[in-house]
């Protein structure tokens, strides 16, 4: 259970920022060229391809780009740095160990499947790989997952706008919605990514300068670790101090769990499965381009960390107290409360617009990855068949509408976390954490029959649910925290998938060997990549070398902080 007594869920009001003229019109131009994009992207939307895949003619450091941005979500930003304040230095193994590896392997390992079998969506990989029952499950899942970390984005957008600009909630709520939905139905997938690349480098304009501001008001790295190893102790400044088995520590978990929860079925589900993020991969020119999407991204991905962990640890160090009723704010003040206490007008306007493009870019990823599973995968499979192409492209964007207005409906489930990157973890744990499941046994046991996937989907959901709901919850084995209670969630679903699964495969019939061509390793290829244009043969565009490149850096990162 959660030890400390926490603050209400919404961020202080005496946090309101000094926004001036100067602040509103940079946030006024991000707007209006958001809206830019969204009618520019529109001219090029002809077909559900178009519109779902951006006809699948993007260059790689598009998709790389928006593939990130993606994943920097404001749920990201402020919940990262919240996870900082929270259990201090620990947060790098969510980058490290939790995104690094799995990034590389949808890279090298899995992008030849879903790029190669011509999918449009995760889901529609499980009815080649499976059966009806495992895709109509696997879609109504997503769809369910994506509407609600929609509403995350959405909720933690209001309660930071009325803190730190006095905008009331559902002012800001009609507003982000409103540009969201914009520009995804002008300008489908395409308006989305070229926005999110945009995003991308608004959010860094905004991170960098509050994390210099940050360090240079704490006296540098050394009088931070310094401050914080006399409040919390010297585990809370390392990645791996005290986890050993048996052993206490500020995240309240070993390193077992660290590497099996975290480091293997939490982070490979979330990267390999999680649609919003492959989207942006299946929307490549090419194999080898789509293959580069995720490894491309890798990179800024290693050190975004420091733009993310720094502001929660300074945050840490000025408000000792801080997650408790006793300081007035939560985890999820630490951003807002740097931004108000360090940066000027102007700078300030930037790092809003910032958050702003971040909970967008968050919100439009799952908004367009939920358009895309619920017309192709749903409607257009077991609903409305066989209509004219325009007729579904006309439905993808009013169910564009509906996801957003369903998002808004969700925003308050977010509500009684304090961390809401503890509440994100919770679902990735239910909802990303089996489908890996599913997807690893069929992708690499020919056996796995068809009715498996189902019930290993089904299985996997229900015991990390039980394990949240009732084993944690009602205190039947004592987990010392949410995190802690995600891992092990992640593993308990995990397990539970793939048992069930092998156990259906041995009383029910496989599928014929013929039908699992390109679809399971040691059949034929699943694709093959366009030729490539003289100069393709440079380092830069060999994607086992760009992935093992990263793999290899973030390893090298973790030497400072292991001892």
């Amino acid at each position: 259970m959660q030890t400390p007594t926490h603050a209400p869920a919404y961020l202080a009001a005496e946090l309101r920022l000094p926004t001036n003229w100067l602040d509103y019109t940079i946030l006024g131009i991000y707007f209006v060229v958001v809206l830019g994009i969204g009618f520019a992207a529109r001219r090029s939307v002809r077909t559900t391809l178009d519109f779902f895949l951006s006809g699948r003619s993007l260059p790689a450091w598009i998709t790389g780009l928006a593939f990130i941005s993606a994943n920097l979500a404001a749920t990201e930003i402020l919940g990262m740095a919240a996870n900082s304040a929270q259990y201090g230095v620990y947060t790098v193994h969510w980058y490290w160990i939790g995104a690094i590896p799995a990034m590389v392997f949808l890279g090298l390992v899995m992008m030849p499947f879903y790029y190669g079998s011509k999918v449009r969506s995760v889901p529609e990989f499980l009815l080649l790989r499976f059966d009806k029952g495992a895709h109509l499950l696997s879609s109504i899942l997503f769809a369910f997952a994506a509407i609600l970390i929609a509403g995350v984005n959405l909720y933690a957008l209001a309660i930071v706008v009325e803190a730190l600009l006095g905008w009331p909630q559902w002012v800001a709520i009609v507003v982000a919605g409103f540009f969201v939905l914009a520009y995804i139905t002008l300008g489908g997938l395409s308006s989305a990514i070229y926005n999110e690349v945009l995003q991308f480098f608004v959010i860094l304009a905004a991170l960098i300068p509050l994390v210099v501001l940050s360090l240079k008001k704490v006296g540098g790295w050394d009088g931070l670790t310094h401050t914080l190893t006399q409040q919390h102790g010297g585990n809370f400044v390392t990645a791996w101090g005290g986890t050993g088995i048996g052993s206490a520590n500020p995240l309240g978990a070993n390193w077992l769990t660290i590497v099996l929860g975290l480091g293997f079925v939490l982070s490979f589900g979330y990267w390999t499965t999680n649609f919003a993020e492959v989207q942006r991969a299946l929307s490549a020119r090419n194999l080898s381009a789509a293959q580069r999407t995720p490894l491309i991204a890798a990179y800024p991905k290693i050190f975004i960390v420091f733009l993310v962990m720094i502001p929660g640890l300074v945050a840490a160090a000025l408000v000792p107290k801080i997650g408790t009723s006793a300081s007035g704010l939560q985890y999820n003040d630490a951003i807002p409360y740097l931004m108000q206490e360090l940066l000027p007008n102007g700078v300030l306007g930037i790092a809003v617009t910032g958050l702003l493009a971040a909970f967008m870019a968050g919100m439009a990823a799952n908004v367009s990855s939920f358009n895309t599973v619920f017309t192709n995968d749903i409607w257009a499979k077991y609903v409305v068949k066989h209509r004219e192409d325009g007729y579904y492209v006309r439905f993808g964007r009013l169910i564009t509408a509906v996801g957003v207005l369903a998002s808004i409906g969700t925003a308050f489930l977010a509500a009684s976390f304090s961390n809401i990157m503890a509440y994100l973890q919770t679902l990735f744990s239910f909802f990303n954490v089996p489908m890996f499941a599913v997807f690893i046994v069929g992708m690499f046991w020919k056996r796995a029959s068809m009715k498996s996937g189902f019930w290993g989907l089904l299985a996997g959901t229900t015991a990390a649910m039980v394990n949240y709901f009732v084993i944690y919850k009602q205190g039947i084995i004592g987990i010392p925290t949410d995190q802690g209670a995600n891992f092990v969630s992640a593993i308990a679903g995990f397990v539970a998938g793939a048992v069930v699964m092998v156990a259906v495969s041995l009383f029910t019939r496989p599928k014929p060997e013929e039908d699992l061509q390109g679809l399971v390793y040691g059949t034929s290829s699943p694709g093959v990549a366009e030729p490539s244009a003289p100069g393709d043969e440079a380092w830069y565009r060999k994607p086992a070398l760009l992935g093992w490149g990263a793999v290899a850096l973030a390893a090298l990162c973790y030497i400072p902080f292991s001892f």
